[in-house]
């Protein structure tokens, strides 16, 4: 998963209850979820039928009480994690979880912007690059949006950090700026205010399934709750912002009905 600097190359679900976040995300994203694997760590490979796009790990009692709780976070290739990790220190964000390695998979650390949010950042042992964000692959991540109280700060320092650039606005009016956010020429979300109530700062993902007024209607069915949507965006798609049964936000992504 060596892909170029500042690209996403994977998701995770922290979860209390992975069995329960494996039935809900299998029935709303059409996933197969891996079951408890043996051994004493549970993380679980989220599989689309077209490779992965991340994993659950199971989050326990200690690490609740240092603070974590249920969310999605994702994985921003870099070419240096430990040089990475100093330079967002100095940029004003913190180191989490000082980096370390997993042989065979990478080295990584977990860290937070200025603003307090937090994201992994990892250097992957594979030579081969990581195809979890794909912008049509069914299944796959396919927008990444960063929700934050200080939007200027906040492009700032993943400008530095990653080389992001942010090449086009759409105003959303009271609500202010939509920005894309892209690496090179690749656009891979945008960024936006936090507007001051409902769920708090962080970064939103949203994953395509084939159908978004049915995966609505298994969201509620499964025991969470739409929040927005579906409706339609430009270029074609539709989407929905959602909440599982635990509370934890995400987006789905569907064709749009002339698709």
């Amino acid at each position: 998963m060596r892909n170029s600097q500042g690209t996403p190359i994977w998701y995770e679900l922290q979860s209390a209850d992975p069995d329960a976040s494996k039935a809900f995300y299998d029935h709303v994203i059409g996933w197969t979820i891996e079951p408890q694997p043996s051994g004493d760590m549970d993380y679980r490979m989220i599989e689309t039928g077209n490779g992965a796009v991340g994993g659950v790990m199971r989050l326990t009692p200690e690490m609740e009480a240092g603070g974590a709780r249920p969310g999605w976070l994702f994985y921003v290739g870099v070419e240096d994690v430990d040089a990475t990790a100093e330079a967002i220190k100095a940029a004003g964000g913190a180191v989490l979880m000082g980096a370390w390695t997993i042989p065979h998979i990478g080295r990584m650390a977990v860290v937070a912007d200025p603003q307090g949010i937090p994201f992994y950042i990892m250097r992957g042992d594979s030579d081969s690059p990581s195809t979890a964000f794909e912008r049509t692959g069914m299944g796959k991540c396919t927008w990444n949006e960063l929700i934050t109280p200080d939007q200027d700060a906040g492009d700032a320092f993943y400008r530095a950090i990653f080389g992001w650039n942010y090449p086009g606005i759409m105003s959303m009016g009271a609500m202010g700026d939509y920005r894309f956010i892209a690496v090179g020429d690749e656009q891979i979300g945008a960024t936006m205010p936090h507007p001051g109530e409902g769920p708090p700062p962080g970064w939103r993902f949203y994953f395509r399934a084939p159908d978004i007024e049915a995966a609505a209607a298994k969201a509620i069915e499964a025991g969470g709750t739409v929040m927005m949507g579906p409706h339609d965006v430009p270029g074609g798609d539709r989407i929905l912002v959602a909440s599982d049964p635990h509370g934890v936000v995400f987006g789905v992504v569907g064709p749009g009905a002339a698709a």
